[in-house]
């Protein structure tokens, strides 16, 4: 595997490979990977002859307070995985690569209006203009034929297919699943901040999720009274709940009327760490 920190040595490599006809997948993550990474490279590794992996900690996307100092980095690890699992090439850039004229006054990319207002938007206001404003410098300099991201950040992946569909960038956008833990914790990074109190009631989260979702199926069509019941059965738990709501899929609005296929998104804190899910719900007819 090589391993790549500039952006000319990057395009100069991608221009080789594109030459050959070869298809380009790629990866971008913040490094500290766990399974759930490796689950997207098993995907990109289907659809690409090769495959490029990023491992970037974007200043951008942290807000006031947020955990970008401390979030954590291990590139020696992350490579040896990213090489073990088949990546052809690893990007590591540094902050200056990325942002050459400084972060601040940095130019930016915004995905504006409702699909970015509210749910993680309101509580994170410029995350998302952070992440594809990152997003749009990784596919400008690899140029990837499809890009793979997890469902986890299930309002991201929107945001990064509005980006593509706006600005007409001819990719493939592919989400993949949520890895979870045997208990049903989706896998995260930021796992790892909890406490092992914390981290045995974690799992509430999904939990409450899944009986939000058998409740729909079952026939139940209040979405507030049933966001409220899972809303309250997280706070009992000692959880800080930012939302928990029923949007549709495509757009992440509220249901307007008889849709066959929902999302069931939330947020929640324990102690400091803020932990993120979904579940996908098709209804039956």
């Amino acid at each position: 595997m090589e391993r790549i920190e500039t952006a000319e040595a990057l395009r100069e490599r991608m221009g080789h490979w594109r030459r050959a006809g070869e298809r380009i997948a790629l990866v971008p993550t913040m490094g500290n990977l766990h399974a759930g990474h490796l689950t997207l490279v098993d995907c990109a590794r289907e659809r690409a002859d090769r495959v490029v992996a990023s491992v970037f900690v974007n200043p951008t996307q942290f807000g006031p307070g947020e955990d970008f100092a401390v979030y954590p980095r291990t590139p020696e690890a992350d490579c040896a995985a990213l090489a073990e699992r088949g990546v052809d090439l690893a990007f590591l850039p540094t902050v200056a690569v990325m942002y050459p004229g400084g972060v601040p006054g940095a130019v930016r990319v915004e995905v504006g209006g409702p699909l970015t207002a509210d749910l993680c938007g309101a509580s994170r206001p410029g995350h998302f203009g952070g992440v594809a404003t990152v997003v749009t410098k990784l596919f400008n300099l690899v140029q990837p034929d499809v890009a793979v991201f997890g469902q986890k950040d299930y309002q991201q992946l929107a945001v990064i297919r509005a980006l593509v569909h706006e600005l007409a960038m001819p990719i493939d956008i592919v989400g993949v699943p949520t890895r979870r833990e045997a208990d049903g914790l989706a896998l995260s990074s930021r796992n790892q901040y909890l406490d092992p109190e914390q981290r045995a009631r974690a799992p509430l989260i999904h939990a409450a999720l899944s009986d939000s979702a058998a409740a729909l199926r079952a026939g139940a069509r209040d979405h507030a009274a049933i966001e409220a019941d899972a809303t309250a059965r997280l706070a009992a738990a000692g959880f800080g709940v930012e939302y928990v709501r029923f949007v549709r899929p495509d757009d992440l609005q509220t249901p307007q009327g008889d849709e066959s296929r929902l999302v069931l998104l939330v947020a929640a804190r324990l102690g400091s760490t803020r932990l993120i899910d979904n579940i996908e719900v098709k209804i039956s007819e």
